[in-house]
């Protein structure tokens, strides 16, 4: 399963969600059924942000999820949003490299 999120923050936001992300990274990387973790930048809007994982299933992003780790994560950097994240869940169908 891959899961993208969406996030817009506040451009003055932007170099603290960057570090908090840096701090964590690992973290989020290693936690139970993350399997891949990519961070992605909009080209145009240089405060919109990306997350691109994939998950062994939906379990394993509901474990993270509901996870200390995940509620206090979230909660410091939803102060740095300009708007709602954005997330969609979706199944690969074909992947070439």
């Amino acid at each position: 399963m891959i899961r993208i999120v969406k996030m817009t923050f506040h451009p003055e936001k932007v170099a603290a969600f960057l570090e908090k992300f840096n701090d964590n990274k690992q973290h989020i990387r290693n936690f139970d059924g993350v399997e891949h973790l990519s961070l992605l930048k909009d080209k145009k809007q240089p405060n919109i942000f990306f997350t691109y994982s994939h998950w062994q299933s939906e379990t394993h992003l509901e474990n993270y999820r509901k996870s200390d780790f995940f509620k206090q994560f979230w909660s410091e950097l939803k102060p740095c949003f300009i708007a709602r994240a954005e997330a969609w869940s979706v199944d690969a169908i074909e992947i070439l490299e």
